[in-house]
């Protein structure tokens, strides 16, 4: 591989014909990671939230103590892009509920794209939740051309009917991402309208008494409401089944990709998704590492580790892919990014074979 300075690959020659300067490097050359999912205004609350609460208790603690002084997020945002520029990341898909991350952004340090989230479980303020959403998605897509946003739902359990409608209409809105399936009663709540989710709308004084269970699961609950062809990255889907990924077949009207943040399912309900089952349904896999909020570092070589080591029979090429093209392609980023080819940019990373968890940012 020939790259200049920047480290745009000029060409991709054999050895012999590579002429004088070539460079020998031990350990694994790779392009550099895609973050496909992270809440990078998060980033802030490293910490504060102990592990192991379940989601509810989580997702509660996050609405209420995320409110810290402004310079005191900002500066947890530079250094939390600092981590991931150190850790071989070069994009990431970012979940956006303000606009506080836009100033670091602007630095083009990193390519992102931008995923506005929109919540509101009660029908009647699904109007006015989805249009400051789209505020927000203005201000996100003034900024500069790094700067690609779409506006999403946050999750089925936080999103009505009527909001899923707006968003699957908004014009140039094609790449969407919803958390998907993070805990077993998210699954209750859609099939049965019991368990632990109606702890979260009365410790938030929501009403839901308009509820009618689906009686299927979270994941057949949601996917109809999409009809445009879109690109989806579901996150999580920790308790996704079989059954659940061929009603996704039988109803691809779109394409799906599959987020894995396996460190931050063990930080918050210490399960992790059946991923060899994924694998047999879906080769459109990819990695995240979610917040701070929910993990311990921002590191995709953090992540391809826990997989290893919870499934050993998983290749390491085949990690390595979710990690780089995969990533690429679902951001819709694989004409720069994710591999090593003429033309691209993909940045250039090493990782230590003698040390998996040491990666070194070469371009």
């Amino acid at each position: 591989m020939i790259t200049d300075e920047a480290g745009l690959v000029i060409d991709m020659v054999d050895e012999k014909e590579a002429g004088d300067g070539v460079e020998k490097l031990k350990g694994i050359l790779c392009p550099g990671f895609i973050n496909a999912h992270c809440h990078l205004e998060l980033s802030h609350m490293k910490s504060h939230i102990p592990k192991h609460t379940g989601l509810v208790d989580f997702v509660l603690k996050v609405i209420t103590e995320r409110h810290y002084a402004e310079h005191d997020i900002l500066e947890a945002i530079e250094a939390a892009e600092d981590e991931m520029l150190q850790n071989g990341i070069v994009a990431m898909g970012d979940i956006c509920n303000n606009t506080l991350t836009i100033t670091q952004k602007k630095k083009n340090r990193l390519r992102y794209h931008n995923f506005i989230e929109a919540s509101g479980f009660v029908p009647a303020i699904a109007k006015d939740r989805f249009n400051k959403s789209a505020e927000i998605l203005k201000e996100y897509r003034a900024t500069n051309n790094h700067q690609r946003a779409t506006l999403n739902p946050h999750a089925p359990y936080s999103v009505s009917p009527d909001m899923f409608e707006m968003i699957n209409n908004l014009p140039n809105n094609n790449l969407l991402t919803i958390h998907n399936q993070e805990t077993a009663a998210e699954n209750e709540f859609f099939e049965k309208g019991t368990g632990d989710f109606l702890r979260l709308y009365q410790q938030m004084g929501i009403d839901i008494s308009f509820f009618k269970p689906s009686g299927k699961t979270s994941l057949q609950t949601w996917l109809p409401y999409f009809t445009k062809g879109q690109t989806i990255i579901s996150v999580h889907n920790v308790c996704t089944s079989t059954e659940d990924l061929k009603f996704k077949i039988q109803n691809s009207k779109f394409k799906i990709f599959f987020c894995l943040c396996p460190n931050a399912n063990l930080y918050i309900t210490n399960t992790l998704p059946d991923v060899k089952m994924l694998m047999q349904h879906s080769e459109n896999i990819v990695l995240g590492t979610d917040s701070l909020a929910s993990n311990d570092e921002l590191s995709i070589l953090s992540e391809i580790k826990t997989l290893r080591t919870n499934f050993p029979e998983i290749e390491l090429a085949d990690l390595l892919k979710w990690a780089t093209s995969n990533g690429a392609k679902a951001l819709q980023m694989e004409d720069k990014l994710g591999s090593f080819e003429k033309g691209k940019q993909p940045g250039v990373i090493l990782i230590d074979e003698s040390n998996a968890e040491k990666v070194k940012r070469l371009t």
